[in-house]
């Protein structure tokens, strides 16, 4: 039965394809007027049912059965499920990767302070995502087919344009097509000044994958024999994860250090505990993903900002230094495209 529904719904693709070629130019300001946008409320568990519409990397929209469109965040705990319909055998798991464009799912989450329905768990037919597999095979190749079709369009219009004048109008096309050849030598003269910049563009990000510099760092204190986050703590965290959600290209590097009371071993344990504890935090009250996070060390007793010897020097030693690093090579301005001046000694 599966496989029959499957190939209706491959047939009805085929079949709808030049229709749906031709709805991908229209207006899509019309589009956006007839929509609306559902926000779910901040804390609010909720299971959505529709068809994913628009897919990026770390989230997608989707159009719920009521024609409204809802936000939908991935994260590293998101479960993307099979929703079986034989109880006798276990589901199976899927990667983020397989939510396609046209996939008919059903999401549970709970809403964000931005409307956002945080998925955490996301489940879908087998026989529903073999068909939104297919039509993406089918559909993209039309869509970029279109979009030349349109571009030669344009461009026979703009040909037809050009012919269409009358007889007596040579005399201004002749000089029209003087300042075109000068013009398309200046559009040759940036193009290769272009490239260059290119060509130098990535010199620099070959050369500086690994240079990572500053942007902000912050310490936060520990009492003695504890890695409990303390409050202030807590609102020091919030902060720098708000700051590294608007940057590109960062990392977080977390390091935990402890004062020379005690013993070496437990105190170098201890720096690792409050470290790790840094990490949960950032990554379970701000979705930091793991991927953005360094590998957390604790150093013990080393690196000691103020004397051990008094109590507020040791109350300073023990900290977690977090800090946010940016790539240098992705986040520093592409070099000036310098234009190689024309030569204007001979004819024009």
């Amino acid at each position: 039965m599966k496989r029959n529904l499957i190939g209706l719904v491959l047939l009805g693709l085929a079949l709808s394809l030049p229709a749906f070629a031709q709805d991908a130019n229209k207006d899509k300001s019309a589009q956006s007027d007839a929509s609306r946008t559902v926000r779910i409320p901040a804390g609010q568990k909720q299971k959505v049912r529709g068809v994913i519409i628009k897919r990026d990397a770390d989230n997608f929209i989707m159009r719920d059965l009521t024609g409204g469109e809802v936000k939908v965040s991935l994260t590293n705990v998101t479960k993307v499920e099979e929703k079986k319909s034989n109880p006798f055998r276990r589901g199976r798991n899927y990667g983020t990767t397989s939510l396609l464009r046209g996939l008919s799912v059903e999401v549970e989450g709970r809403g964000d302070g931005s409307g956002t329905l945080v998925a955490e768990k996301v489940k879908m037919r087998d026989y529903e995502l073999v068909a939104a597999q297919t039509a993406d095979s089918l559909v993209t190749p039309v869509e970029g087919r279109v979009g030349e079709a349109e571009g030669r369009l344009s461009q026979a219009e703009a040909n037809a344009q050009r012919l269409s004048g009358q007889l007596e109008e040579l005399a201004a096309i002749s000089n029209a097509a003087r300042g075109g050849a000068k013009a398309a030598q200046d559009t040759a003269d940036v193009a290769v000044a272009g490239v260059n910049a290119t060509n130098q563009r990535i010199d620099t990000l070959v050369s500086s994958l690994d240079d990572y510099v500053p942007k902000q760092a912050i310490m936060v204190n520990f009492k003695a024999g504890s890695f409990k986050l303390l409050p202030e703590a807590m609102t020091a965290l919030d902060e720098i994860a708000t700051q590294a959600k608007t940057e590109k290209a960062y990392v977080i590097e977390i390091t935990g250090f402890a004062s020379s009371e005690g013993k070496a071993e437990l105190n170098k344990q201890l720096s690792q505990n409050r470290a790790d504890a840094v990490v949960r935090y950032l990554a379970d009250n701000h979705m930091i993903p793991l991927r953005r996070i360094v590998t957390p060390h604790g150093y013990g007793t080393l690196n000691p900002v103020a004397e051990n010897t008094t109590r507020e020097g040791r109350e300073q030693n023990r900290r977690v230094e977090v800090k946010i690093l940016v790539n240098k090579g992705l986040t520093a301005p592409p070099p000036p495209v310098q234009l190689t001046k024309p030569n204007t000694s001979g004819d024009e």
